[in-house]
């Protein structure tokens, strides 16, 4: 069985050259891509991570600022905890899809956070906040769980939700996302 599977994957021995060549051409491409997108970075947790890419600046400076920033990085609020294999199954998922909107633009200019994070963040206040909210009543019209950020409408990021709306994003070791161009036409 795997020695004819081999035969079928094996070409002929005058095709061998060039498949060889394509594939170290299509090896080497994926590699590069992976470099460039910082790819194994994004196995961390650091907060770092959530600026490979310039669209997450304004959320980042406003983290990084919060009170937040002390004691949880982005994947403490924003990814499943409940243990290690949905966690990387989110960020995965949430990475593949971030790296495809960002590739070919389709990123909105105003960020909001799909269902699967609304949950993950529920479920992340909660969890850290345990003890804050043993004696508040989440739950309200039937059984509607009202969100943590219904009331904590800014915490962490403020009334971030763009790049317009903090287009001067202080990011140490990041050059501003205003282009010089525009810069110069401020002045």
């Amino acid at each position: 069985m795997i020695k004819k599977l081999i035969s079928y994957i094996i070409p002929p021995d005058n095709w061998k050259v060039p498949v060889i060549i394509v594939c170290g051409v299509l090896i080497g491409t994926i590699l590069l891509v992976l470099h460039v997108g910082n790819a194994t970075s994004y196995l961390s947790d650091n907060p770092e991570t959530c600026i490979n890419c310039h669209v997450m600046y304004p959320q980042y400076s406003s983290w990084r600022v919060s009170s937040h920033a002390r004691y949880a990085t982005c994947n403490d609020c924003h990814v499943p905890q409940d243990n290690f294999v949905s966690k990387y199954m989110f960020k995965a998922s949430d990475g593949m899809r971030h790296s495809f909107m960002f590739t070919f633009r389709l990123e909105p200019q105003v960020m909001k956070i799909k269902e699967a994070g609304i949950e993950a963040v529920q479920a992340n206040c909660k969890r850290c906040h345990e003890k804050l909210i043993n004696h508040t009543n989440l739950i309200y019209s039937g059984n509607e769980e009202r969100k943590c950020w219904s009331c904590h409408e800014e915490t962490p990021h403020g009334s971030v939700s763009s790049l317009s709306t903090f287009p001067a994003s202080n990011i140490p070791g990041h050059s501003p996302i205003v282009p010089e161009w525009i810069r110069k036409q401020k002045k």
